[in-house]
């Protein structure tokens, strides 16, 4: 495989069941513990964005590969305003992000080049999910303001696929390359959706969805 679009498209079709649980109404309901509320749904917001930051400024430190490390740079500056915005949201001014998910832990692991980047795209596409769940409890809330915030976070998302992609292009030179990155993809996303399933099956709830 040499193309980005369709090993986004594998990554995504070989986790389409943990992605689109992850995409539902329980995964709100697992990240904020029950407590589906502005404060709690911030503060589970502000603990992604702040772990995401964190990571992402660690992998640029360390990176060898010029166009990889900028690319870890820009998207931990965005995770950095990700996370100030949501900070300065908060009606609790002392509230520190001390959960570092489960994700974030897998991705902190990665020390190749290759495998940083897959994981990447692995976190983007749970991303996107969490981040559609947040949008639309704002939007339940009759917050517009806020519910077009998490858009524009989206939005920056679907920046850093695209970035992760030409990253792809840049640093896979054999298949073995290519499946590493998409083991590192999948791996991602399955560390997302075993907190998910572990923190609702701890509450006595069921992580598949209703039907």
């Amino acid at each position: 495989m040499t193309d980005p679009d369709a090993f986004v498209e594998a990554v995504s079709e070989d986790n389409q069941t943990a992605l689109s649980r992850l995409g539902s109404s329980k995964s709100l309901y697992a990240d904020t513990g029950g407590e589906i509320d502005t404060e709690p749904v911030l503060e589970a917001t502000a603990d992604a964005e702040y772990a995401a930051w964190q990571t992402f400024l660690a992998w640029a430190d360390d990176e060898g590969d010029d166009e990889a490390r900028a690319a870890f740079e820009t998207t931990a500056e965005e995770e950095q305003n990700h996370y100030e915005t949501v900070d300065g949201k908060l009606a609790d001014d002392e509230y520190e992000p001390s959960e570092v998910p489960q994700l974030h832990e897998y991705l902190r692991n990665r020390e190749d080049t290759v495998e940083r980047v897959g994981a990447l795209v692995g976190r983007i596409l749970a991303s996107q999910r969490s981040k559609d769940q947040v949008v639309g409890y704002f939007v339940g809330d009759a917050d517009p303001q806020t519910a077009s915030l998490f858009r524009g976070f989206g939005e920056d998302l679907d920046d850093q696929l695209e970035r992760a992609k030409t990253l792809l292009e840049t640093v896979c030179d054999s298949d073995e390359d290519w499946n590493r990155a998409q083991e590192a993809a999948s791996g991602a996303i399955q560390a997302a959706y075993d907190e998910y399933v572990e923190t609702l099956e701890g509450m006595g709830a069921n992580p598949k969805p209703v039907c």
